[in-house]
């Protein structure tokens, strides 16, 4: 593969993975909608400085990521040509996924990595290592996932993936290093101080296995760095702390900084080896070339490698350096482990590019195996799906001919791996890009139709729902969600929603509120004889008996949920009722961080 051709290739497939068809799907609750929103409002209100949601102030994540958004919305007939407002919320993690995918290339076509015994590859090796290292990063089932939808962590990943790229850089002999210290500042902007320490923590660690902690500073010179990056962060948590005060430091700086590494937040309870299954389920199917550059770059016995060579070693700290400050941190999620991804790709695009051992050609192929036979036999597992909200989707599943179609894919990948692996001709250096290029056809093909497909009978159901209670909501009339909540209804609503779960004083919490609760586009109001309260409840929620003996009127239904209308004087009565039953009392003035 010629040289020139490597970033071009790359963009095409970054452009296929992220961005074809990224608004032809509504927002998927819980998370998206909040962003979305709150960027949106940004760009209605011109208040620029505090997200808020839902008539309500949003501190969570700093405000780099509603600052993009919010520009694409502000476009002018953002509501014609994004009608479901999700090209605007996601494009931003999209793009950072595919800026990252460049990077990753352009690194290893600048600084190709020696094969076994420092021999220089040949420069269609060259091309053919820097993209597949950044098909690897891409390929990973978390980037798939998070970089198309509307959250901060595909941002944050490109970001610092471009920050750690650039430090190594300008190590190996030249780069932009004042622009790594600017873009790491606008990392502490997309997610809070993570960013600055997992870069301490990579930079320390190579620093020390490379026995040239000192070279390392003396070329990243992180004082004048570190004063570029706080004039790029630190007036907006200033500001934001001047303007908000108390309320703002307690949760951002408190509850989700402080609380979410030292304690369990929203029941995220997980053993501490839990970011071990999850970085061999993130590299599927390469995982067995991830491990075999985690062992190759800890075999070697030079205490100090080449700044020009030391990329596997690098990249084996940055992943290192995630894995332990994440373990070390009492809540997990998955999400957590995508700062990882870049360094995995880099490390399976190294590993393949040094002629693995026969074991680990022979895993990714059986894993290839067990992907391809599994979905060719999706005839037999399809139908043991049950679930509540998609009832038909087995049959669709097995109708629409996906499965057949990613079976096919995998396929392809399993058959270019063998008949490459064991090909005496130059072209075997490309079996990696081989089935790297079948996986792309899998996602473009099949996976984003069956996202489309998961949309069309989970969200769209409720789309249409929030078109009802638009069309059928009378001036100044309430709106309430009960039992499953879903943000995506304030999004798609454009209006306040009162938000009360499936606990058993429900009714007289949404009583309560409607009475007294004051915040941003809704007033309290008395339960007089004409006034009402349009509430959507599910199903099952409705069957419950705090729910079920309330008078109501049925407008429509959708799915899995209904839309009624409570008179207020009925809703006031069956409260009493049930706290006379020794129901709990009202407990929503009570204090919830994660509010909406």
């Amino acid at each position: 593969m010629p040289r020139r051709f490597v970033l071009p290739l790359v963009l095409i497939c970054g452009l296929a993975l992220f961005v074809w068809g990224l608004g032809s799907t509504g927002l998927v609750d819980e998370t998206p909608p909040l962003f979305a929103a709150s960027a949106r409002a940004m760009a209605r209100t011109g208040d620029w400085l505090i997200p808020r949601v839902n008539g309500l102030p949003r501190y969570d994540k700093p405000p780099l990521v509603y600052w993009l958004m919010g520009l694409i919305y502000a476009l002018p007939g953002q509501p014609q040509w994004d009608p479901l407002g999700t090209w605007a919320a996601r494009l931003p993690s999209a793009l950072s996924s595919v800026g990252l995918m460049l990077v990753i290339a352009a690194t290893l076509l600048r600084w190709p990595q020696p094969l076994p015994g420092g021999r220089s590859p040949l420069p269609s090796q060259q091309a053919i290592t820097a993209v597949s290292a950044a098909l690897a990063f891409a390929l990973s089932p978390l980037v798939l996932l998070w970089s198309r939808i509307a959250v901060s962590d595909a941002l944050l990943t490109g970001l610092l993936g471009a920050v750690l790229l650039l430090f190594w850089r300008c190590y190996a002999g030249g780069g932009w290093c004042w622009l790594a210290w600017i873009l790491l500042g606008l990392a502490v902007l997309a997610k809070g101080p993570v960013a600055l320490v997992l870069a301490a923590l990579t930079l320390c660690a190579f620093g020390l296995w490379q026995r040239d902690l000192r070279g390392l500073m003396a070329r990243l010179r992180p004082w004048p760095g570190l004063a570029m990056t706080a004039l790029v962060a630190l007036p907006w948590y200033g500001l934001a702390a001047l303007v908000e005060g108390r309320p703002f430091i307690d949760s951002f700086f408190g509850y989700h900084n402080l609380q979410r590494f030292t304690g369990v937040v929203n029941n995220h309870l997980q053993p501490w080896w839990f970011f071990l299954p999850v970085l061999v389920v993130a590299s599927l199917p390469f995982t067995p070339l991830l491990l075999a550059g985690l062992v190759g770059g800890f075999s070697s016995r030079a205490a100090s490698l080449p700044p020009e060579q030391s990329l596997q070693r690098y990249a084996i700290c940055w992943l290192l350096a995630v894995l332990l400050f994440f373990t070390l941190a009492a809540t997990k999620l998955p999400s957590y482990w995508i700062p990882a991804t870049p360094a995995a790709g880099l490390l399976i695009a190294m590993a393949a590019q040094q002629r693995p051992a026969r074991w680990v050609m022979v895993s990714t192929l059986a894993l290839q195996a067990v992907l391809a036979a599994g979905l060719a036999a999706s005839d037999r597992w399809v139908p043991l799906i049950n679930e509540p909200e998609l009832p038909t989707l087995p049959a669709e599943l097995l109708a629409g001919g996906l499965l057949s179609r990613a079976a096919a894919c995998f396929g392809l990948a399993l058959l270019a791996g063998v008949l490459l692996w064991w090909a005496q001709t130059p072209w075997r250096r490309g079996w990696l890009l081989a089935q790297q290029l079948a996986v792309v056809t899998f996602v473009v093909t099949a996976l984003q139709p069956l996202v489309a497909l998961g949309d069309r009978l989970r969200q769209a159901p409720l789309r249409r729902l929030a078109a009802a209670a638009l069309d059928q909501r009378r001036s100044g009339e309430p709106l309430a969600m009960v039992g499953i909540l879903k943000p995506s209804l304030h999004f798609y609503t454009d209006q306040v929603v009162i938000y009360e779960g499936v606990q058993a004083n429900g009714p007289l919490n949404l009583n309560d509120r409607l009475w007294k609760e004051r915040r941003a586009g809704q007033q309290p109001s008395p339960a007089a004889a004409s006034n009402t309260v349009l509430v959507v409840i599910d199903q099952r929620t409705a069957q419950l008996p705090h729910w079920r003996g309330l008078a109501h009127q049925p407008l429509a239904q959708e799915g899995l949920f209904a839309l009624w209308r409570v008179p207020r004087q009925a809703l006031d009565q069956w409260a009493q009722h049930l706290r006379v039953a020794g129901l709990p009392p009202p407990d929503w003035q009570q204090p919830r961080p994660e509010r909406y």
